[in-house]
């Protein structure tokens, strides 16, 4: 049995020189982890943080500035170029607004037909086939075959876009977003059909969200950023219910609770998230950070072990204790 990461990424960046002379942004700046064939990483943080930059360097959108990228084994870096087409046919994505991922001038059928038509290989009728065989499995019904995408609700629009997203049969599922835009009822029914294509598939999911309530029903592992970089990483579980790094207790503070008799027992998030051209010095967190002491200004914290997680936090122990 091969037990070897999916996905496998060390010290992996993603700079952008905005001109000759100009600022560096570094939208993901030094980030690692592994991910498992039928395993689901979540990737959590707010606007800014680098989630989307991290999605495109694993699509293979965008190249790495530096650091290593492996994909079912192969190092991205060295592949040529048939190697990556290869790679990219077991690497697909959801994307959060399922109108405006799909062509609005095609039929749901052409829609999702269309990744077997580019790959090539299969019949027209055996295209159609597989189409209706991915469409049942899905939850859409036979006549929605030949609708187009405006007369569909946002939950099925996104049941097509995963639809699409399945055909060649990929191992890995780049999520980014994929039920914000839904009503909370439609999105349970989503979540949960993708766990059940993910049973079926064995398929590993990147999920990408902003919603740890959304998150903490899908993830196995899970992965926190904070202007590109990673701050708390482990088993979603242990890192949900005890969390060590000041960021992630204040966006789990910031999650709405369904209980409005519950009391709040950590400081919401304040202030801004600072510009990424110009990222604080020391500890990136230490301006919000209820925390922050002179080292934490001065020097910035490595991700170390503790307590069953990866941690970027000068002072992980004292909030354990606490």
């Amino acid at each position: 049995m091969n037990t070897a990461p999916l996905v496998e990424a060390r010290d992996l960046a993603r700079h952008y020189w905005l001109g000759r002379r100009g600022p560096v942004l570094k939208a993901v700046d030094g980030v690692s982890f592994t991910l498992g064939a039928g395993r689901t990483l979540g990737l959590v943080g707010e606007s800014g943080s680098g989630k989307s930059t991290l999605a495109r360097l694993v699509i293979m959108v965008e190249r790495p500035t530096a650091g290593e990228l492996r994909i079912a084994g192969t190092d991205l870096a060295r592949a040529g170029r048939a190697e990556r087409a290869r790679l990219r046919r077991l690497v697909q994505m959801v994307f959060q607004d399922p109108y405006g991922s799909l062509n609005p001038r095609k039929k749901v059928g052409t829609i999702i037909e269309e990744p077997l038509a580019v790959a090539g290989g299969m019949s027209a009728p055996a295209r159609r086939e597989a189409v209706r065989e991915m469409m049942a499995r899905v939850g859409l019904r036979p006549e929605h075959y030949g609708r187009y995408p405006h007369m569909f609700s946002g939950g099925q629009r996104q049941r097509v876009a995963i639809a699409r997203a399945l055909m060649l049969r990929p191992r890995l599922v780049v999520a980014d977003e994929p039920v914000s835009a839904l009503d909370v009822s439609i999105q349970a029914q989503v979540l949960n059909l993708m766990l059940d294509l993910q049973q079926e598939f064995d398929l590993a999911y990147l999920f990408i969200s902003h919603d740890l309530s959304v998150v903490r029903h899908v993830a196995d592992e899970l992965m926190v950023m904070y202007l590109g970089c990673m701050v708390e990483q482990g088993p979603a579980r242990r890192i949900l219910e005890q969390p060590l790094h000041p960021y992630t207790r204040a966006l789990l503070a910031s999650t709405p609770h369904a209980d409005p008799q519950r009391p709040a027992t950590r400081a919401p998030l304040r202030g801004e998230l600072p510009s990424p051209l110009e990222p604080p010095l020391g500890c990136a967190f230490h301006t919000r950070c209820a925390f922050a002491d002179e080292r934490c200004r001065r020097e910035r914290p490595r991700p170390r072990p503790l307590d069953g997680r990866q941690v970027a936090c000068h002072h992980a122990e004292a909030i354990a204790a606490g």
